[in-house]
């Protein structure tokens, strides 16, 4: 594959940030002292009357986005995903997905856009690389559930959240991120991108990992194995349609996410195959052990440990292709 071009994923939800302001007079940002680093700080320069930063108080951060949406705004909150969902799931669940006051429509109309999530934090340490939050969040009712593979997907994700109503939640990563969507890719709630066909196995990614399977699948058809590359962005709701096809169309599935193996987006895949074609699958991710510190240059020295590279991604397809029926 050619060598990617590297972009941020939170200057780009800035950006996008910024121009909604200009678009909705009823946006508005909200920090916990992580402004700067989400870089929605820039929001607040152009907005300052639709901007709070209210300090290190995550669960009082989702009760103010809770209150403004029930006045009409359309909140985006955003801090480290450690700390969102990580420090105010009794206030995201009660305050934001529990509310129903518009007639037909469930939820309040809040964003939560978390950055520095998975192991690829790296330097933050164990602590800090969160790996339970797509868990956490696909499981409180209401929400949906976002995880983009690069900045084209944080800017349409972010311009789609705001048309529609009701919670989500986005988690970014915090390194820079190689792009491969075009700009002309569409981006629709509950369906998932078929980035490469094949016919011998699907891995189906998300997040980071995304890049790592389309070369992983480059990879494998240098041996004669044709690789599907699913990338399934909308964790929730999941695209059960594309995941039935893969699964009747390839015979195996190989998941892959920088999230514990258990709850994210892996179940949520063997939770759908399960129901309606069932196949072999194989998940990787974190295996169910937190990270640790690890400086930016030792990050792949990190998701190795976990499996997460592409040429594990290889070698697990080419294991589980023997356990297809």
């Amino acid at each position: 594959m050619n060598e990617p071009i590297m972009t941020d994923m939170r200057s780009e939800y800035s950006k996008s940030l910024i121009q909604l302001g200009k678009e909705n007079p009823n946006v508005v940002v909200l920090g916990a002292d992580t402004t700067d680093s989400l870089k929605t700080s820039g929001f607040g320069k152009e907005f300052p009357d639709r901007f709070f930063n209210v300090g290190i108080a995550e669960a009082n951060l989702v009760t103010v986005s809770a209150g403004l949406a029930v006045s009409g705004k359309t909140s985006f909150a955003s801090t480290y995903a450690i700390f969102l969902p990580g420090r105010a799931v009794d206030q995201i669940r009660n305050n934001i997905a529990y509310p129903s006051p518009p007639p037909g429509k469930k939820g309040l109309n809040v964003k939560l856009v978390t950055s520095h999530g998975g192991l690829s934090v790296g330097p933050d340490g164990g602590s800090h690389q969160t790996i339970e939050d797509i868990a956490i969040m696909r499981v409180i009712p209401n929400f949906r559930v976002f995880i983009p593979a690069d900045t084209i997907a944080v800017s349409k994700l972010t311009r789609l959240m705001a048309r529609e109503y009701g919670p989500f939640y986005m988690r970014m990563a915090r390194s820079k991120t190689p792009l491969v969507h075009s700009e002309s890719q569409e981006f629709q709630i509950g369906k998932g991108i078929t980035l490469r066909d094949g016919s011998d196995c699907t891995i189906a990614a998300c997040g980071i990992t995304v890049r790592m399977a389309l070369e992983a699948a480059e990879s494998l058809q240098q041996e004669g194995i044709s690789c599907r590359v699913l990338d399934m962005f909308s964790i929730k709701p999941i695209d059960h349609e594309i995941l039935e096809k893969a699964a009747r169309e390839t015979g195996c599935i190989v998941t892959t996410e920088e999230h514990n193996i258990i709850g994210g987006m892996g179940s949520a895949v063997t939770e759908s195959v399960s129901e309606s074609y069932p196949v072999p699958i194989k998940r990787i991710g974190a295996q169910d052990m937190f990270g640790e510190s690890a400086r930016d240059k030792e990050v792949p020295l990190l998701l190795e440990k976990h499996g997460i590279t592409s040429f594990n991604m290889a070698k697990q397809v080419k294991e589980i292709r023997s356990k297809k029926l």
